[in-house]
């Protein structure tokens, strides 16, 4: 019949697929949510857990408390989620003593647990796409050949704002903030985490741009203002 044709399964054959996309960051936001009730009992110490989580306990309920006029694409809501998991385990364990550090350090013959290196990687890969977003749109930069290298810059300066924190807790706690430091005796510990910030930043920018960049076009217009300087 020709009304046939107006039957939303015919017209969107492939709305099941966009329905568990839309459903996603709920199921993450509960992933994260047991990750944080995980990595809250009993922890290796308290305050360091409060420390290291600190950021997935303010961050999540902003998310949830903007998403009507600020949704965010899928890909970061994916990348924000591994970013809380990896923030719950060093809370709960230190950052210098997560078994899976250990198995790595003993399985290379490495004279750390790199398990902090990986988590600044994060620190860098995670907010340059956070970063990229906002600026895409919230700003003029998107399609501006400013957006890339501004996103890096944003994410050194959040690593370095991290350092200045870790220092500031260095200088209040004493030795007891030695596990959120979790320096392992490198006296270059801070110069290689803002590295490692900046390396993970710049793999981000080169490998997710262009999917990024597609999420952002599915988005309603409503949800992404029109940029002038598509051709800065």
């Amino acid at each position: 019949m020709p009304g046939s044709a107006l039957a939303p399964s015919s017209r969107h054959p492939l709305s099941p697929r966009r329905d568990r996309r839309r459903h996603l960051p709920a199921v993450l936001a509960g992933v994260v949510v047991l990750g944080m009730a995980a990595s809250a009992w009993r922890p290796h110490d308290l305050t360091t857990w409060l420390l290291e989580t600190v950021w997935v306990l303010v961050g999540l309920p902003l998310v949830l408390l903007t998403w009507r006029r600020f949704p965010l694409t899928n890909l970061l809501c994916c990348l924000l989620a591994a970013h809380a998991l990896v923030l719950a385990a060093g809370g709960h364990w230190t950052y210098a003593q997560v078994p899976l550090g250990d198995w790595v350090r003993d399985g290379l013959g490495l004279d750390r647990n790199p398990y902090d290196r990986f988590g600044h990687l994060m620190q860098g890969f995670v907010p340059a796409v956070l970063v990229r977003e906002v600026l895409s749109r919230t700003s003029p930069l998107r399609g501006s050949r400013w957006l890339a290298p501004l996103t890096v810059c944003a994410c050194l300066a959040f690593s370095a704002l991290f350092e200045l924190f870790e220092w500031a807790a260095a200088v209040i706690g004493g030795h007891a903030a030695d596990d959120f430091l979790a320096t392992q005796g490198d006296v270059w510990d801070t110069q290689w985490d803002i590295f490692c910030a900046l390396i993970g930043a710049v793999v981000s920018v080169l490998v997710l741009s262009r999917l990024h960049d597609r999420q952002l076009g599915a988005l309603p217009a409503a949800d992404v203002r029109p940029s002038s300087a598509s051709s800065a």
